[in-house]
């Protein structure tokens, strides 16, 4: 079973932009502020991304958010994992 063509695997083109936008939900980066955060919604044109451990959500303009790789995702679940540990959350 291979996951080509799955929204979380799509992989970003030069300019860093996948055609799909991520689903709510799915981890998405900000490219503007090279952040990562969950997709909380869509409003006209912006998406509202909420940091991985909870806190306040900012919007970013569509075209600065795209999904994940598979890799990226991994890694931004193992890095917000460690830091709960640490801070005992």
């Amino acid at each position: 079973m291979t996951s080509s063509g799955a929204k979380g695997d799509a992989e970003p083109d030069q300019q860093g932009t996948v055609s799909d936008p991520p689903a709510l939900g799915a981890l998405a980066k900000d490219t503007a502020k090279d952040a990562v955060g969950v997709v909380m919604g869509y409003v006209g044109g912006r998406v509202w991304l909420r940091p991985l451990l909870g806190g306040r959500e900012w919007e970013v303009r569509s075209e600065r958010v795209r999904s994940l790789t598979s890799r990226e995702e991994l890694s931004a679940r193992l890095s917000a994992r460690n830091e709960s540990q640490r801070w005992g959350k």
